[in-house]
């Protein structure tokens, strides 16, 4: 099956014959479906099957041509646009593949990336050197992008000491706010102490964001042994002490440690 014919079958679906539902959905409507749909396709490289990642990969597909015939309704661009858009972006970004520019590192090409692209962004109104990382990033990301921004004027420390320290300090302050019991004072001094993490995670080349989701995943993994032992004894979680548990978590840090994915 071609693109063509998944433009058809959108086309179709936002008729007058079609389907009431996607006939109703508009360029805002239609954004929390494709963070989700990213994120899902994060998972399904996660879990290594080439099958869930193509699933994955068509339901963005799906939110990209979806956004395209809206915009063909409203006359505005149509998918032959983004394609053309994207094309001729990879071929300006790429001189050592489709001209005559000479790199030898992934360095270089980083550096010929940037240097094209603020030469692409010449004209458009920018009024600070951290203009142009959008507010709806999740959290983590947008800080690591504005990390990264600030970072290439030399705003950052001279190795990750530097940023160490600054976290250490950044959670003794949550501490004081904390013993403070000021709500917004811990509000503030708990975003301070994330974002000195991020910068952390920056120095030591980790991503902030992949690095929380398997934290998470860790936690979920051992809790869920946690319930299926408790089962097992025919014991509630309700009814257990917080030690219990956490003996059974042990044993669940010592189950998973024997696995890849732990």
């Amino acid at each position: 099956m071609s693109l063509e014919r998944l433009l058809q079958i959108m086309e179709k679906l936002r008729s007058p014959e079609g389907c009431p539902w996607d006939r109703e959905q508009t360029h805002d409507s239609l954004k929390r479906y494709l963070i989700e749909e990213a994120y899902e396709v994060l998972e399904a490289i996660d879990t290594g099957d080439p099958s869930m990642l193509a699933d994955e990969l068509g339901d963005v597909l799906l939110q990209v041509v979806f956004h395209a015939q809206i915009a063909k309704e409203q006359g505005t661009f149509t998918m032959d646009d983004v394609i053309e858009a994207i094309s001729s972006k990879l071929i300006r970004r790429h001189p050592h593949v489709f001209g005559e520019i000479d790199v030898s590192t992934v360095s270089d090409v980083i550096r010929n990336w940037d240097a094209i692209k603020r030469a692409e962004k010449q004209g458009q109104e920018r009024t600070s050197l951290l203009d142009g990382v959008p507010k709806e990033f999740p959290a983590l990301m947008r800080a690591e992008k504005i990390q990264q921004k600030a970072a290439k004027v030399g705003f950052e420390w001279d190795d990750v000491r530097g940023a160490l320290a600054k976290a250490q300090e950044e959670f003794y302050e949550l501490q004081d706010a904390v013993d403070s019991a000021d709500q917004d004072q811990i509000k503030a001094e708990f975003g301070d102490l994330l974002f000195a993490l991020v910068n952390v995670a920056r120095y030591v080349k980790v991503d902030p964001e992949l690095a929380l989701q398997d934290a998470t995943s860790k936690f979920v993994r051992r809790f869920q042994f946690i319930e299926e032992k408790a089962k097992a004894q025919g014991l509630s979680l309700e009814d257990m002490s917080l030690a219990e548990m956490d003996a059974i978590w042990d044993e669940a840090k010592a189950y998973f440690r024997k696995k890849p994915q732990s």
